[in-house]
């Protein structure tokens, strides 16, 4: 076995991979970009090296590698884990890649190329057709609409577009192959009939170097958002012991098919509606899953370790018939997004965090610290939070309990619409398809605080500006006056928290709030640390507590909401702002412009695409608001953008 090994990554995963280093006895030594210097990874490894050139530096990976002294590298999932060459370049360095063969990589990692390997060795496609060697114009018109544009050497989702009718098919084309360019260098693109409401079924494989290929069981991964998986879970509902030896022997061949070693995964697409059972290969991912934890819960194994024993020429030390699968286990990736907004990517600065208490039945894997700052340079996901039951029920409740223990204040999070997810009648019955969660948030209100949250707000500004006895003027005398009083009663304080909130009397014992107008009655609200007790009507609740600058977070169950004071004229205040602002075009995330698509003083009609914005794996494409003239132009391409900046003003 290996006495030190670089892990080629960072956060939640190479967090993880510490832990099985440690377990194991071996050194690790961790690697970071300079804005990572104080990243938890960092801090947890034995050896810590700068990657002057970011984590894509393959020369810099291995430059670390050696200097340190690592026999092996562990590439986790993304930057160069399916990167043959970076594998090549290893073994040339004389370090061992944790991940199978570079042929292995290059033949999976080239979508077209894979569906012709493993359809030569008997496992099921989807109908479709690649370039070079097919107009894809006609092979829409062969397979039928709607269909699906895939990047050829992509994956994770990116650059995946449906398209419903040969009149979208141009723009899907252009806009897969700008992703495909930009992120994996190869504008290759494949086409493959779409499956309506198909779920997604992928069957975990181990191989060693001696001839012996098992798997391990399937995961249910059909929780999805732009493609991307954000809940997961072992065995899937829909599979009996029948599907699950053929997908698993499918998997087992499609393995085989390319001389694999080490640990990976092979999905498949399953069609939902109805019918006899069928399933189609979609790709393989040579390397860790993200999802791997709900696996290591039903078989009591540890996927990093085989990883790394296999990489050192041990054999797997157990055969095919020798897996177990126990109880249940589901997963739901804790992401910097915001689902109201379209699960589109945020972030900030981690204020406060509270993780759940890890046992036997909860797992938490996780990068995140207290300061960490969350930007649009990497992958927003930030933990993952899994739990164990014997059975699916018990494991859906025990995430729910898991989650609700979950705060991260500072950062807008999934974490609320995870809780709500779960307990949707379809997820909790096992009815799954992959486009459940969109149409999920489709039915959702927008996750404005509700007024208990907006008045606790309120009260907390109302005690840090005067006291915990005080009122607003800021001399902790709780008969300051901010918008009249009369004599002999307390003066009535407002805070403009989108509505206005009103407050009489002191923080610590409150006579009356109002929100926007509604009466709560009275109030009391008492600070303990990182936390605060807010009593409105004879109820109280707890909740996590974070200020930054005329913010307040708040966190209870789960949800978070971000409470800012805005002073009367602010022109960012919604409430005074009204709808002025029509024709601004704000980014929607904190991201880089990658295209712009109209120059100053153009006519533009409403909807037409103005600026392309791309952040953490996805583009968004920003248009006119309104019908007219573009009077401002802020952005240009490659500029790197925070949420809501203006970017253009168009006007009548």
């Amino acid at each position: 076995m290996f006495t030190s090994v670089l892990i080629a990554n960072r956060g939640e995963i190479a967090v993880r991979i510490i832990r099985t280093l440690r377990a194991m006895g071996v050194r690790a030594v961790a690697v970071h970009a300079d804005a990572d210097r104080d990243a938890r990874h960092v801090r947890e490894a034995d050896i810590a090296v700068r990657l002057p050139h970011g984590y894509l530096d393959a020369g810099g990976l291995i430059d670390a590698a050696l200097r340190s002294g690592a026999q092996a590298v562990h590439p986790g999932y993304g930057f160069l884990a399916e990167n043959a060459e970076f594998a090549r370049r290893c073994a040339e360095a004389g370090l061992v890649f944790v991940g199978p063969p570079p042929a292995a990589i290059e033949a999976m990692g080239d979508k077209i190329r894979a569906k012709e390997t493993v359809a030569a060795a008997g496992v099921p496609v989807v109908p479709g057709g690649a370039e070079p060697h097919d107009d894809l114009a006609e092979v829409a018109a062969r397979v039928g609409f709607p269909v699906l544009i895939k990047p050829s050497a992509g994956g994770g989702g990116k650059g995946m577009v449906p398209v419903r009718s040969a009149d979208g098919l141009p723009a899907a084309v252009e806009s897969a192959r700008r992703t495909a360019l930009a992120a994996f260098g190869d504008g290759t693109l494949l086409l493959e009939r779409l499956i309506d409401r198909p779920r997604h079924i992928e069957i975990q494989v181990l191989a060693d170097g001696h001839g012996t290929v098992v798997h391990l069981g399937e995961r249910e991964c059909s929780l999805q958002r732009r493609h991307q998986k954000i809940v997961e879970e072992a065995p899937s509902p829909l599979l009996g012991a029948e599907e699950r030896r053929r997908m698993g022997e499918a998997a087992v061949e499609a393995a085989r098919s390319v001389g694999y070693v080490g640990a990976g995964t092979v999905e498949f697409i399953v069609p939902g509606t109805g019918g006899p059972f069928a399933f189609y290969f979609m790709e393989m991912n040579t390397r860790l899953q993200v999802e791997h934890p709900v696996t290591e819960m039903v078989t009591g194994l540890d996927l990093v370790e085989l990883q790394l024993r296999v990489a050192a020429g041990e054999a797997l030390p157990f055969g095919p018939d020798e897996v177990r699968l126990t109880g249940h286990a589901v997963e739901a990736r804790v992401y910097a997004e915001d689902p109201a907004r379209g699960f589109l990517p945020t972030g900030g600065r981690v204020l406060a965090l509270r993780e759940p208490r890890a046992g036997l039945d909860v797992r938490v894997d996780s990068g995140l610290a207290e300061g960490l700052v969350v930007g649009s340079d990497f992958d927003p996901m930030l933990a993952k939070v899994a739990a164990w039951g014997p059975d699916r029920a018990a494991a859906l409740a025990g995430l729910d309990r898991a989650l609700a223990a979950t705060a991260v204040l500072g950062v807008t999070t999934n974490t609320g619409f995870l809780r709500a997810l779960l307990a949707d009648p379809d997820v909790a019955a096992g009815r799954l398809d992959t486009g459940l969660v969109e149409r999920f948030a489709a039915g959702l209100a927008g996750d404005s605080p509700p007024d208990d949250v907006l008045a606790a707000a309120a009260l907390v500004f109302h005690a840090e500006a005067g006291g915990i006895g005080g009122g607003a003027g800021g001399a902790g005398d709780p008969w300051d006056v901010a918008d009249g009083w009369r004599i002999g009663e307390r003066a009535w304080t407002v805070y403009r928290l989108g509505v206005p909130v009103r407050v009489r009397g002191t923080a610590a014992d409150a006579e009356e709030v109002e929100v926007d107008g509604r009466g709560l009655g009275p109030a009391r609200l008492v600070m303990d640390g990182d936390e605060v007790s807010v009593t409105i009507g004879g109820l109280t609740r707890r909740y996590a507590v974070a200020r930054d600058r005329e913010t307040v977070w708040l966190g209870e169950g789960g949800r978070a909401w971000a409470v800012t004071r805005h002073d009367p004229g602010d022109p960012g205040d919604p409430e005074s702002a009204g709808h002025a602002a029509d024709g601004v075009v704000r980014s929607p995330m904190p991201g880089t412009v990658l295209v712009v698509k109209a120059a100053r003083g153009d006519r533009v009609a409403k909807g037409q695409p103005l600026i392309v914005v791309e952040a953490m794996k996805m583009e968004h494409t920003l248009t006119a608001p309104l019908d007219g003239v573009l009077a401002e132009l802020r952005a240009r391409t490659g500029q790197a953008v925070e949420l809501d900046a203006v970017l253009a003003v168009v006007t009548p």
